[in-house]
């Protein structure tokens, strides 16, 4: 028996929603659907110009860390945050989604990260992030007994930005599979895509990396083409398992010649897409460490992402595993 189903390593970061429509997304020079890194200037400058807003806990491995938990998985967590109200917060909200969160907090300065989210009419979320104290997680901060004791250690593609937090990953994927684990990551956009293409090719083609997520413009992007099928036979031979969310069209699941298509569930109304690929990739892993079939794990994600995206924030208000078990998947 394992301690941890999923430990996720990433960027913690608070989440500041708020809706908009695309002027202002233009009057702010804001690339949409992006997730756009600013300094702490641009921070106080667009936080001043945004109206109402819901606060929330996110990051993308943070969000799939509480979407394990939802599920009734084992999760963990590593990430940086001050000694602040943002940090306070966030430390609070991860405990309270009953993941483990030990990571010690690097003083008050630099400030917990917070991202700006602009939610439009049609959904779509554009991302505009201080990384402030998230930037300095380290090895130092990989608890090497919590790496050896998780099925499965999940990273966000995102860490790749702050330099130290490279080797922290790479530590984590070394213990893991010293100790017969498997290491698992996500793509997280494909402007960070563009920035690290020959890095992340290169943890996928070493084995460093077993599971990889990424959503079609990702995966395009990763191989620098406009043919789908030719991405999808690209990420089929570079790594162990791929899963690729195509948005309404669902996921395809690849594991070598395999291939598993699975359909998104229906939804009511499309709200904020903020959390949906952090959220797949919860109920995927949950799957996974479960042993359940590829095909289960795509429809596990399916309905994890289908809910969030129904909601503001990035992490589910229902009980995954109640949901999962009126969908007859649990």
């Amino acid at each position: 028996m394992t301690r941890f189903d999923v430990l996720t390593v990433g960027n913690a970061i608070v989440d500041i929603i708020s809706r908009c429509d695309d002027q202002f997304l233009i009057d702010n020079k804001i690339t949409k659907a992006a997730m756009n890194l600013i300094d702490a200037e641009r921070a106080e400058l667009l936080y001043a110009r945004m109206g109402p807003a819901l606060e929330a806990s996110g990051g993308s491995a943070g969000n799939t860390a509480a979407g394990v938990a939802s599920f009734g998985g084992k999760s963990a967590y590593f990430g940086k945050v001050a000694e602040d109200q943002l940090g306070g917060i966030f430390t609070h909200d991860i405990r309270a989604q009953g993941v483990h969160y030990e990571t010690k907090p690097k003083g008050t300065f630099p400030p917990t990260a917070r991202s700006m989210i602009f939610v439009t009419e049609d959904g779509e979320r554009s991302m505009n992030t201080y990384l402030g104290a998230c930037v300095e997680l380290g090895p130092e901060d990989v608890e090497a007994d919590v790496v050896a004791d998780a099925k499965v250690t999940y990273f966000e593609g995102y860490l790749w930005d702050p330099p130290r937090a490279k080797e922290a990953i790479r530590e984590c994927a070394r213990i893991a599979h010293e100790n017969g684990r498997e290491v698992s990551m996500t793509l997280s956009d494909s402007f960070c895509v563009d920035r690290y293409r020959g890095e992340f090719l290169d943890l996928m083609r070493s084995g460093t990396v077993d599971i990889v997520f990424a959503n079609t413009q990702e995966v395009l992007s990763l191989y620098e083409t406009d043919d789908f099928e030719h991405a999808l036979t690209s990420i089929a031979k570079d790594c162990k398992i791929a899963a690729v969310t195509r948005s309404e069209h669902g996921a395809v699941i690849l594991k070598g010649g395999e291939r598993h298509y699975v359909d998104a569930i229906q939804i009511e109304k499309l709200v904020d897409t903020t959390g949906a690929g952090d959220l797949f990739a919860a109920g995927f892993l949950h799957g996974y460490t479960l042993g359940r079939s590829l095909e289960d794990c795509g429809r596990l994600g399916c309905l994890a992402a289908g809910i969030v995206i129904q909601q503001i924030g990035p992490r589910p208000m229902m009980s995954l595993a109640e949901a999962g078990r009126t969908a007859g998947l649990i």
